[in-house]
């Protein structure tokens, strides 16, 4: 279980595969300074609700993992999660569509 930890305020759990493409994701956008929402569906044992937060380039972000190897990442993965924080509502956390994978290289 890896966290996302926003603006020393709030740590988020995610698993370590999920982390990686959510970091790949945001990375993109910030590197274009893009500012955008990120909401995901809260954990049972914090009240089983929704969180948003805003994301933008000035706000620090901590990506800590769990495990010491790089997941493999699926670029159609990569692409749904783009699509969907290019939205009004924001960056989701959308199924994984089942394609072939490749090894992450950072």
């Amino acid at each position: 279980m890896g966290k996302l930890a926003y603006d020393r305020s709030l740590t988020i759990d995610f698993d370590d595969r999920t982390l990686a493409h959510l970091q790949i994701v945001i990375g993109m956008k910030m590197r274009r300074g893009e500012s955008f929402y990120f909401s995901w569906k809260d954990d049972q044992q914090v009240g089983d609700g929704r969180t948003s937060i805003w994301l933008h380039p000035t706000i620090p972000l901590v990506y800590k993992y769990y495990g010491s190897r790089s997941p493999a990442i699926n670029p159609a993965w990569i692409h749904a999660l783009e699509v969907s924080a290019n939205t009004n509502a924001g960056l989701q956390i959308v199924p994984e569509p089942s394609v072939p994978t490749i090894k992450a290289t950072w």
